[in-house]
């Protein structure tokens, strides 16, 4: 079950950090509104991780769908020697 809790909980910001674990975290509310997101380190380390393998990813499908990003083989022995 998620951890919401008021912005305001932050005075006391050693009780707000308690309820962030990994893969579980605190959801901050600013006049009854979502506002801000405590992360473990790991979760953000693991959120930052897959953004950029899908941006690759996307980077990779553009280039396969307008058809420069295939090679021939011998261009990929060539590269792959260097």
């Amino acid at each position: 079950m998620p951890s919401i809790l008021p912005v305001s909980d932050l005075r006391n910001y050693n009780e707000v950090l308690k309820n962030c674990q990994v893969g579980e975290p605190v959801f901050l509310t600013k006049n009854g509104r979502g506002k801000f997101v405590v992360l473990d380190i790991e979760d953000y380390e693991k959120d930052r991780a897959e953004k950029k393998l899908l941006a690759k990813l996307l980077e990779a499908e553009e280039a396969v769908t307008d058809g420069k990003g295939w090679m021939r083989l011998d261009e990929l022995k060539s590269a792959m020697e260097e």
